[in-house]
């Protein structure tokens, strides 16, 4: 009897995977909020927040008009990533400024 032996794959593509099919099992327009500390990484979403989205669109509460203009710079990246996790269309982020951070 021939074993074949499983090419190991590295943790971090199995840990997205979990962590991609609950994002896309959240209920109806929670998975893109779910989902922005993965695409924008630990720093920003310690200083963002995402507060809802509808209609395509992420609204994304930040704290200032410097956030907002370098994380509109970076929108594309993650909407791109945004899109990989979540079974919703995301077609816009909206960097809102908020007062809370």
């Amino acid at each position: 009897m021939h074993r074949s032996n499983p090419t190991p794959q590295p943790v971090g593509q199995g840990l997205e995977k979990v962590v991609s099919n609950a994002v896309r099992r959240a209920p109806p327009g929670a998975g893109p909020v779910l989902a922005w500390p993965l695409a924008c990484g630990q720093v920003v979403a310690y200083r963002t927040r995402a507060l809802d989205y509808s209609a395509g669109i992420l609204r994304v509460e930040v704290p200032d008009a410097g956030w907002q203009n370098e994380l509109r710079a970076l929108a594309a990246r993650y909407l791109a990533t945004l899109n990989r996790y979540t079974s919703e269309s995301v077609t816009r982020i909206e960097f809102v400024i908020g007062d809370s951070r």
